[in-house]
């Protein structure tokens, strides 16, 4: 792998996984390094050191590289830091090869990564790669991949062009987006339409604020799609009591990641609708979903008729 795809690492406060997820980095040696670290929050006791301990971890590059690095001094949110971190990264490079602190990646999702940067590196269709799969065990197609709407972000891969759209767009479409023909034609399914629709909106109004939902609002604007591995390739170790946003009660072991071995491609860049609805209903959980409002119509329903027959009872 002559020609090895810059990597940007994003770490915070969770030094026990900075440690497995560099392991990954170091294997794979890149030649550029970008590290990305949030800063301590005030009250939370002990958490300076942790996030010192982290740090350190990602000190000992002693492999030859050029490592760039932007830390903050004060927590900057999730949110905030990972997406002001990335606009850096591509202030800098082209492309970049993204991995949290908490994901874990097969050695083979490097060399599926950097393959489809330089691929589709003028493909404009194709906004980002992915090393996530969930397709419980479903192949899609005839190829090692398939194209999706939905830009997973548990180990990703993109270039400047797909990240400095987003961050141009900045949601500014949102409010013509989600009242027009071309939504609906993004989501054919009305109920995973309503989902979106109500995360989006969320966002637009700075009632929550999550990069990667940033980041999908504008691949789903731009009809982009992402390189799905048919097997997945990073494991999420991360859900657990001190996550920020995958919290358990206790720690959970993630997807188990495989090989993907000799790379064979698609011969046309086209989404496939059905992995996509699969992701919405299992991994969104959008059968539980549609059960739970389905549920929640008949009780109003059952209360407005009670209503009625009490008004005129009466």
């Amino acid at each position: 792998m002559a020609n090895k795809a810059p990597v940007a690492f994003i770490i915070f406060n969770r030094p026990d996984l900075t440690i497995e997820s560099f392991k990954a980095i170091r294997q794979y040696k890149p030649k550029e390094l970008f590290i990305i670290a949030d800063g301590p929050r005030k009250d939370h006791p002990g958490e300076a050191e942790k996030c010192k301990e982290a740090r350190n971890i990602v000190a000992n590059v002693d492999w030859e590289c050029q490592v760039y690095r932007e830390y903050s001094s004060e927590n900057l949110t999730s949110a905030k830091r990972i997406r002001g971190g990335l606009h850096w990264v591509f202030e800098n490079t082209d492309r970049a090869i993204i991995i949290e602190d908490d994901c874990v990646p097969h050695p083979d999702f490097f060399n599926f990564c950097e393959t489809l940067l330089e691929l589709y590196k003028e493909e404009e269709s194709v906004w980002s790669i992915t090393g996530d799969n969930f397709q419980s065990g479903k192949k899609r197609g005839n190829s090692s991949y398939y194209f999706s709407k939905y830009s997973h972000c548990w180990g990703w891969a993109t270039w400047s062009r797909s990240w400095n759209s987003a961050k141009k767009e900045n949601l500014s479409f949102w409010p013509s987006l989600k009242d027009s023909k071309k939504w609906s034609d993004i989501h054919p399914n009305k109920n995973e339409k309503q989902y979106w629709s109500d995360i989006f909106d969320d966002m637009y109004s700075g009632k929550i604020d999550f990069w990667a939902y940033w980041f999908l609002a504008s691949v789903m604007n731009n009809h982009g799609l992402t390189a799905t591995p048919n097997v997945n390739l990073v494991t999420n170790i991360g859900f657990g009591p001190n996550a920020t946003n995958t919290l358990f009660t206790e720690q959970q072991p993630g997807l188990k990641s495989y090989p993907i071995t000799e790379l064979t491609h698609p011969q046309i860049i086209k989404q496939d609708l059905a992995a996509d609805l699969f992701v919405y209903n299992y991994h969104y959980s959008g059968n539980t979903l549609f059960f739970y409002r389905k549920v929640l119509r008949l009780v109003k329903m059952e209360s407005f008729v009670k209503n009625i027959y009490r008004f005129f009872k009466k």
